[in-house]
This record gives C-alpha cells, sequence and structure tokens, in this order.
C-alpha cells in the first residue's frame, strides 16, 4: 500500500506507518461511504404529509404561549429537526444521554439556526422543561411541550404505554405543505448481539471523540448529570 502524505511523527517506525497507512485508507473509505449515504438522504422522497397543525406550548415574555407546529418554520428556512427528548410529566429528571446531547446543541445553536430550524419537545409541562433548561443553562434551544398532543407517539417519541423515547424526525416545508422526511430508525430496528442502536451518533461529537483513543467510548460508560 503507498504512503498518503510524507509527515512523521516522532519516534514511529515503520511497521507503525504501515499500520497507520491501513487505517488512514480506511477512513477515506468511510467518508466517502458517509458521503455516498447522506446523498441517499438527501435524495429521499417526500414522506406523509404533517398529521395535523400540532399546537404545543412554550414560554415567552408573556408567559406560556401555543404554538402550532407549523410556526415552527421561519421565513427562508423549509428544514426543521424536531428532537424529542426523554422527560415525561411524571419524570424528575430528564435523560441524561438526551441532556448531553441538548447541552451540545444549545452551545450550537447560533450555528446551526443561521440554516435550518430546530425544535426541542418534551412530553413534560413546559413549567417543568424551562426549570429543567434553567439548571442547565439552555438558554438558545427553543423549547416546547407536546403535552396534550399526540406528536409524540405519532413521531415514535413515546410507547403505546406512554414510555418516552428519544426520536430524531425531520421535517420539509414546501408549497405543497408540510412533509416528514426523516427518522433516525435506528432506534427501533432489530440490533446485531452487543450493538447499541446508536440512532443519534452522527448528531454531536463526544462519542467519535471517544473513538478515537485507544479505551474507545467504553463498554459500560453513560452520560451523569453532574460530575461533581
Amino acid at each position: 500500500m503507498g504512503q498518503f502524505h510524507d509527515r512523521r511523527f516522532p519516534g514511529e517506525d515503520d511497521a507503525y506507518r504501515a499500520a497507520r497507512d491501513e487505517l488512514l485508507a480506511a477512513e477515506m473509505d468511510l467518508r466517502q461511504r458517509l458521503e455516498d449515504v447522506a446523498t441517499k438522504r438527501r435524495d429521499l422522497p417526500p414522506g406523509g404529509a404533517l398529521k395535523e397543525d400540532y399546537v404545543f406550548v412554550e414560554e415567552s415574555a408573556g408567559g406560556e404561549t401555543e404554538t402550532h407546529f407549523s410556526k415552527l418554520f421561519a421565513a427562508g428556512k423549509d428544514s426543521l429537526v424536531v428532537y424529542s427528548f426523554m422527560y415525561g410529566p411524571d419524570a424528575e429528571a430528564a435523560c441524561p444521554m438526551c441532556t448531553l446531547l441538548l447541552d451540545t446543541w444549545n452551545g450550537a445553536m447560533p450555528h446551526l439556526g443561521d440554516r435550518i430550524n430546530i425544535a426541542v419537545v418534551a412530553k413534560s409541562p413546559i413549567s417543568h422543561i424551562r426549570e429543567w433548561a434553567a439548571g442547565r443553562g439552555w438558554e438558545k434551544l427553543r423549547l416546547l411541550s407536546s403535552a396534550g398532543t399526540t406528536y409524540n407517539g405519532d413521531y415514535g417519541a413515546e410507547t403505546s404505554d406512554g414510555g418516552q423515547l428519544p426520536a430524531i424526525n425531520v421535517f420539509r416545508r414546501t408549497g405543497e405543505g408540510i412533509h416528514h422526511t426523516y427518522n433516525a430508525e435506528f432506534f427501533y430496528a432489530d440490533n446485531e448481539a452487543g450493538q447499541h442502536p446508536r440512532h443519534a451518533d452522527i448528531l454531536w461529537p463526544l462519542w467519535s471523540v471517544f473513538d478515537l483513543t485507544p479505551d474507545g467510548r467504553g463498554s459500560d460508560w453513560f452520560p451523569k448529570l453532574s460530575y461533581d
């Protein structure tokens, strides 16, 4: 296998460089396959029309307000990502994994919001959601309560008995209306033995950073709400 570049690092021998070149070839192939999958995702035909113009609740300077789903699209931005996080009406705390993801999104929102619409939805009352958000410092996320709607159940964020699930859905607004275009369906599919669904890996970098290290992400590591 030929070399890809002439850079060398202190102390490396020929065996290490050969193994590193083999890995680099695999990484380049993976990058191409990721781009191929992204193209397939973008080329999907329109999904089903939005089931109904759900009425969510959010907080504003004037208190609690009702917001129709159709109003989540800003002018000139026709793509909407909706993340449903696991925080049900009877839960004392939100899911740590969902919280980790949203900690990351909060910081990235000025960049994300420049191009697309993003909303974060939970089944808990909006007062609980805002209290949780305040404790996490979520000042940039658009947070809504889906309590009183069937949105969670309709779009894969709730089990038949009311259990809450994390769900990533994408919608597209056109002149023909609002259509569902994507759901991260790993979560619902049967997985090979020992394989976690990992349906949201593509949405935040923490796992990729862990995967760069010899220890990897760890077989039993799980995020905590506090590391004090």
